[in-house]
């Protein structure tokens, strides 16, 4: 995931100062919040001449159409709209490059991408826009989930209140960008909360259940009556290479994973057809309570002899709650 650091976030130091501090620190983006004054862009012309670390432009504007010509002659990587202020589609000029993104609100449904889907991402605003040191709104993990599911092909980037907890759920939410403002720079330094962002040692204030696939968002069946065929098409169906198995009180049973699948057709390579629900379920994963923090989450998974990519979550009954995936974690860093 590439942090974005919100350059105007530190008001004690020359605008130049800042920005040499965070190339130094091998910052991956420079976010540069709009809010309708054109005057940023002397400060983007300037930036371009003490670097060339890619600019992440955020527009607040009831006007687009203004901005365009400046677009076209101080192009930025990343432009983003907030959608709120907008008063209609855009129709951004096709000489405008960069990667364009729409910006919404915690009480925005991101159902609103659907009349931009031309875009390339979305940037959700978990805080209130604006406001600095904001705590980030935990109903903007559904929204994340949400995104994915209905636009499986754009990038999400999330704005607001993302310490080092925050950026590790998003990390393996599979989120590709997060800007940081003023937890980047109330650190003892900038490197040291670099550090803390793209680390996994991290505290706890949000349990499983905050940020988890819950239930019935998950592939889950029933194991009551259930064939082979059943279980497979769940997993299929389910299109995220697992499927929980409970009883008909939701009690977890098992998982099957590509992976069972895969170690079931190879025991039985000679007589598939021969290959019961028995032989494709774990009865027995790892598990983790919904109350569980992060850290034990971490802790967790870091003492099994194995990887982990799907970890069921539970309640005290031993009910099945949900699934923490670890595929977006995997990917983005091991």
């Amino acid at each position: 995931m590439k942090i974005s650091a919100s350059v105007y976030s530190d008001k004690n130091r020359p605008l130049k100062n800042v920005i040499k501090d965070l190339v130094g620190h091998q910052i991956d983006l420079l976010h540069i919040d709009c809010n309708d004054d054109i005057k940023v862009f002397q400060d983007i012309k300037e930036i371009r001449s003490w670097c060339d670390t890619p600019i992440d432009l955020h527009i607040i504007t009831d006007d687009p159409t203004k901005f365009y010509p400046l677009l076209k002659s101080q192009p930025v990587e990343y432009i983003t709209f907030q959608y709120e202020n907008l008063p209609g589609p855009l129709n951004i000029p096709a000489e405008i490059t960069g990667k364009k993104g729409l910006a919404v609100t915690t009480p925005t449904s991101v159902d609103v991408f659907e009349a931009f889907n031309d875009m390339d991402f979305i940037l959700i605003m978990a805080t209130v826009p604006g406001q600095s040191g904001g705590v980030f709104d935990q109903k903007n993990f559904s929204k994340i989930r949400k995104f994915r599911r209905q636009f499986p092909r754009k990038s999400i980037h999330v704005d607001g209140g993302v310490n080092a907890e925050v950026s590790f759920i998003l990390r393996n939410m599979g989120v590709s960008a997060s800007v940081s403002g003023s937890y980047l720079f109330n650190e003892t330094s900038i490197g040291n909360a670099l550090m803390n962002l793209t680390s996994r040692e991290i505290d706890s204030q949000y349990n499983i259940r905050d940020f988890m696939t819950p239930l019935n968002e998950s592939p889950h069946l029933d194991r009551a009556n259930k064939t082979t065929k059943d279980i497979l098409q769940c997993v299929e169906n389910g299109n995220m290479g697992f499927a929980l198995i409970t009883d008909s009180n939701n009690r977890l049973e098992g998982i099957v994973s590509s992976a069972d699948i895969r170690k079931a057709l190879l025991k039985k390579i000679d007589e598939p057809s021969s290959i019961k629900p028995d032989d494709l379920i774990n009865t027995n994963p790892i598990t983790i309570d919904g109350s569980a923090t992060v850290v034990a989450l971490l802790r967790k998974i870091k003492s099994c002899p194995f990887p982990v990519m799907y970890l069921p979550v539970i309640d005290e009954k031993e009910n099945a709650i949900g699934i923490v995936n670890f595929v977006h974690l995997i990917k983005g860093e091991i």
